[in-house]
């Protein structure tokens, strides 16, 4: 720190929380067993003529662009901050997220529209080759999304994955049931209606990720983080006054920034000040990267700055 100033203070700290490395293989494997499968169950569904079964081909497809979608940002946000993109690439995942969202909207569109076509024009549909594939669906389903359940908690990027793998394997359980239901009925509108039943849980399984997604891609304040509470914490700092120009953002689906005016006199101790209040903004509310100003009022803008690490 050059010079001195008694007008204001800067704190600066900042964490990194990223996937862990461990997941690049959960991605791999998830990958390549969802891959082979589509192609199983695209080929047996136009061989049983089940758009049940070509419809939940059609989602696995698009969850294994998904899972290649939700790799490519994990390892893009690894990469350390440039001189153009500062805060480095982490940002990536949050635009994996929205994409991911909008393909299986767009996807879930499709599926519907073909369904209402079927009705239209019934098909007879071998429910037994169904409920087979369907069956192996359910075991591959259910292996990728267990390879994601420990990160599903602490990054939408995650979760996203885990939620696709996880609703694939419910879609599939329905498809079996759909199978057996044909196969002692003879009734071949039930294809067409669990195709709908598929589109009814991709949406709904989609649409939380998707607004949080948009939300994430605008800045907005992560939806664990009360800023309300945040500004209060700040409040009752040894010290501080008041709080002003308060913001909070997500740099990426796992890491979150803040910055903060403080108004209050010069701490003795800035640097434990400083680490302290990031000590507890992290603890408490998942921030890992901070910016804190400190002004006594004497100057609109200050002067001095002290960095923490």
């Amino acid at each position: 720190m050059s010079g001195h100033h008694d007008h204001g203070d800067h704190g600066h700290a900042h964490g990194h929380s990223h996937a862990p490395a461990s997941f690049g293989r959960a991605f791999a494997v998830g990958i390549a067993l969802n891959v082979a499968f589509v192609a199983i169950e695209a080929g047996y569904g136009i061989f049983a003529n089940s758009l049940a079964l070509l419809a939940d081909a059609g989602h696995n497809l698009s969850d294994v662009f998904g899972l290649v979608i939700a790799w490519a940002a994990v390892r893009l946000g690894s990469k350390a901050p440039s001189a153009r993109y500062t805060y480095g690439l982490g940002g990536s995942s949050i635009l994996a997220a929205l994409f991911n969202g909008i393909f299986l909207m767009l996807a879930a569109g499709a599926i519907a529209w073909q369904a209402v076509l079927r009705f239209a024009d019934p098909q007879p549909v071998a429910g037994n080759t169904v409920m087979i594939v369907a069956g192996i669906g359910i075991a591959i389903n259910t292996a990728t999304a267990l390879m994601f359940m420990r990160g599903r908690k602490s990054d939408i990027n995650i979760r996203g994955a885990f939620l696709h793998m996880a609703a694939d394997a419910a879609v599939s359980a329905g498809v079996v049931i759909a199978g057996l239901a044909i196969r002692n009925t003879g009734l071949s509108w039930i294809d067409p209606v669990t195709s709908l039943a598929i589109v009814a849980v991709i949406v709904w399984s989609t649409w939380g990720l998707l607004r949080e997604a948009v939300a994430m891609s605008l800045n907005a304040t992560p939806s664990g983080i009360d800023t309300a509470k945040v500004s209060s914490h700040l409040s009752g700092l040894d010290g501080v006054a008041s709080v002003h120009d308060l913001h909070v953002w997500p740099m990426s689906t796992t890491e979150t920034a803040l910055t903060a005016h403080l108004v209050m006199g010069a701490p003795a101790d800035r640097d434990r000040f400083f680490q302290e209040a990031t000590k507890t903004l992290h603890e408490r509310f998942g921030i890992d990267h901070v910016t804190l100003q400190v002004e006594t009022g004497s100057c609109p803008c200050p002067l001095e700055s002290q960095e923490v690490v």
